[in-house]
């Protein structure tokens, strides 16, 4: 089944595409305060919620990248909608290439969710913080471990324990590279059960919807692993958090 087509199903529901409530994503954008025509660079933007909602409020100029076509297509979608004149611009291309201008900096430079781009949570921090101003602000979107992870889940999940931190270590990993950490999102238990269970609903919806679809059986397949692997280990294992560091 293709990556994308997987990803637009199952997030077909989903405003933010993180276990992220919206009351929260509205406070975080209050939070940051930036000036009118900042410029924003959003990596693995999703479906362009947060390079709209920041235009809205602060009429800031940005870039948002994203490598699905199916997120691109949603992300002009709402531009057109809610932004009639704006300077956004969504790009289709895999983040880890793009490349800003020659000698330009962002206000603030954000990936939520998607660290495995830079490989991992530092390179994250490492590669954001290279094109942000002195000053600026940086934005990431990380899972952490609330408790050891048993070596059945970490099997299952594809992970090892040395890919996430705890959320302490998270915090220290930033501030070890000379930003200082400003603000932290905790998502709770009702944030993480909207963003997996509207999966859930999405799928059903899905293969209810189109009957005839061949990708249907592994659709549903993965979709119940995934449900198997959230409510017996991931609910009570893995956290989640935005964290906001100002680049010194």
């Amino acid at each position: 089944m293709d990556k994308w087509k997987y990803y637009n199903i199952t997030h077909k529901l989903h405003v933010l595409c993180n276990p992220l409530s919206e009351a929260k994503f509205e406070k975080f954008c209050q939070l940051l305060r930036l000036k009118p025509r900042g410029q924003v660079l959003d990596i693995a933007c999703g479906k362009g919620e947060l390079l709209v909602r920041l235009a809205e409020l602060y009429r800031i100029s940005g870039v948002g990248v994203d490598l699905s076509p199916y997120c691109i297509r949603d992300c002009k979608e709402k531009h057109r909608k809610r932004l009639r004149q704006s300077s956004i611009t969504f790009i289709e291309m895999d983040a880890s290439r793009y490349k800003p201008k020659p000698g330009e900096v962002f206000d603030l430079v954000s990936c939520i969710g998607a660290s495995w781009i830079y490989k991992g949570y530092l390179g994250t921090l490492k590669a954001l913080k290279g094109i942000t101003k002195p000053g600026g602000l940086i934005a990431v979107g990380e899972p952490f471990w609330m408790k050891e992870p048993c070596d059945e889940y970490l099997t299952v999940a594809d992970l090892s324990r040395d890919d996430l931190g705890t959320h302490r270590e998270n915090i220290q990993v930033g501030e070890g590279e000379g930003m200082n950490c400003l603000y932290t999102l905790v998502s709770n238990h009702d944030d993480w059960d909207h963003y997996e269970t509207l999966q859930w609903l999405a799928v059903d919806e899905h293969i209810q919807a189109n009957p005839d679809d061949p990708d249907n059986e592994e659709l549903a397949n993965r979709s119940q692993q995934n449900k198997e692997t959230y409510i017996r280990w991931g609910r009570e294992t893995l956290g989640w958090a935005i964290y906001l560091f100002r680049k010194t």
